[in-house]
């Protein structure tokens, strides 16, 4: 098929995604970074025409949006609204997690969601995609408080979700705590005692390195990315950004392979150390985690040799590697720049979409490898889904036999990224290897279940 007619058939289905939800820029977003790369693949697939395989991804088979009332330490009543965003079984139930954080909106979780159904099918474990969350905030909030809004939100939720229908998973502002609140209320609604959340505690059913296994992963990817241009992840400098599990986890495993990790991040701004995160530096980033701060000046007030840089984030640093860790949209274009320009080699994303597209095209034109997150960071889920097998055969795997399952599923990632990826040239362009990936998977399901 002529390239303008390609072109156009992608700007006319961006245009009816458009049309049909308006003012959901994260989800736009995310819609059509996967089109570009995904409707001139269909296009060379016979089986897939007038199927509309795309535009049903697109759109979620159920979306639940409900209030979630509850008491504070005051005794006042305090009113949050919940969602559950079932994007797509066609492999699986429903599996992605549930984000509390005051951003929280429908356009940030169909983003999410959207991304979840590739990734999921990437770790070729059998999980459809969904995301959920509140825009309620943990953050200064009693344990009291927290446990109230979460048997709550939990009171509604447990009506959608089981362990075959839709099993969710903490994200930012759920952690251990929120896991457990949440499962102790829908055991006690439903009276069972089953896998229906991941990332519990390893007291009733939780995995061994679930909390770190993200960044793990997405370390793990960067290691396969770099053997492609025949460099080692080791004697490296990165750069990281974050201050959460996900950051610690790359922090934790990258210097494990033998790289530097020289920035961290917070809402506050960067630290840089010269010397490196490591050994002792590690422990005392997740003590400050695990007391729910997370400002990085703290970190340089422990450790003067680091520096402080308020307000700032840390991708003018220079580096080998660099792992986005935080949040969406948080490297643009100007960020990109300065990375190309400091020489560096890979850019792996860690977070779910940090990359704006213009930062993520600039990294394609430059031949800088470039791995999208729904690809890097899959390594989350994919032990989420490995917790879902240790509770469905009631047995526990050691922490060295979930690291090496979490390895051996991102190195496939990594294989089938590239095969769907490899340009002409040599280059890898993981983002049209990730998207195509993902989808054919997906797709072939959904065809041999028909019309669904």
């Amino acid at each position: 098929m002529e390239q303008y007619n390609i072109d156009q058939k992608i700007q006319e289905f961006i245009a009816k995604i458009e049309a049909k939800n308006p003012n959901e820029p994260e989800f736009l977003q995310a819609v059509k970074e996967v089109a570009v790369t995904v409707i001139p693949f269909i296009a060379t697939k016979k089986e897939y025409n007038g199927m509309k395989l795309l535009e049903r991804m697109a759109e979620a088979e159920r979306i639940i949006i409900f209030r979630v009332p509850w008491v504070d330490d005051k005794g006042e009543i305090q009113v949050n609204r919940g969602f559950r965003i079932q994007m797509n079984s066609a492999i699986g139930p429903y599996k992605g997690g549930i984000r509390f954080h005051p951003t929280v909106n429908l356009s940030v979780l169909k983003f999410l969601a959207f991304e979840q159904v590739f990734k999921n099918s990437l770790t070729t474990l059998p999980m459809g995609g969904g995301k959920g969350g509140s825009d309620f905030d943990p953050q200064g909030k009693s344990d009291m408080e927290v446990m109230r809004f979460c048997q709550a939100f939990m009171t509604e939720l447990c009506k959608h979700i089981g362990p075959e229908t839709d099993v969710p998973a903490g994200d930012i502002g759920v952690g251990a705590r929120e896991i457990g609140y949440l499962f102790g209320q829908y055991k006690k609604i439903r009276n069972e005692f089953t896998g229906v959340l991941t990332g519990k505690g390893l007291a009733y059913g939780g995995s061994l390195i679930r909390p770190e296994a993200t960044g793990y992963g997405v370390v793990y990817f960067a290691e396969q990315m770099l053997k492609t241009i025949g460099q080692d992840f080791k004697g490296k400098t990165v750069t990281v950004s974050g201050f959460g599990n996900v950051a610690w986890g790359v922090i934790k495993k990258a210097t494990e392979l033998g790289a530097k990790v020289v920035t961290i991040s917070g809402p506050d701004g960067y630290i840089y150390d010269k010397d490196g995160i490591s050994g002792e530096k590690i422990d005392y980033l997740l003590e400050l985690r695990s007391s729910g701060n997370n400002r990085a000046e703290d970190y340089a007030k422990k450790y003067p040799s680091a520096e402080f840089h308020a307000g700032k984030r840390p991708w003018d640093v220079k580096c080998d590697v660099a792992f986005p860790s935080a949040t969406q949209n948080e490297l643009d274009l100007d960020d990109a720049r300065k990375l190309v320009e400091n020489g560096c080699l890979c850019v792996t994303e860690a977070a779910n979409m940090p990359s704006t597209l213009d930062a993520i095209n600039y990294f394609l034109d430059n031949k800088v490898l470039f791995s999208p997150g729904k690809a890097s960071n899959a390594g989350g889920v994919a032990t989420s889904g490995l917790e879902m097998t240790q509770n469905s055969i009631r047995l526990n795997w050691t922490s060295e036999e979930v690291d090496a399952r979490l390895k051996e599923i991102m190195i496939g990632i990594h294989k089938a990224c590239r095969d769907y990826g490899k340009d002409e040239d040599g280059y890898v362009n993981y983002v049209k290897g990730a998207n195509i990936a993902g989808f054919v998977k997906v797709a072939e399901a959904m065809l041999a279940q028909g019309v669904v």
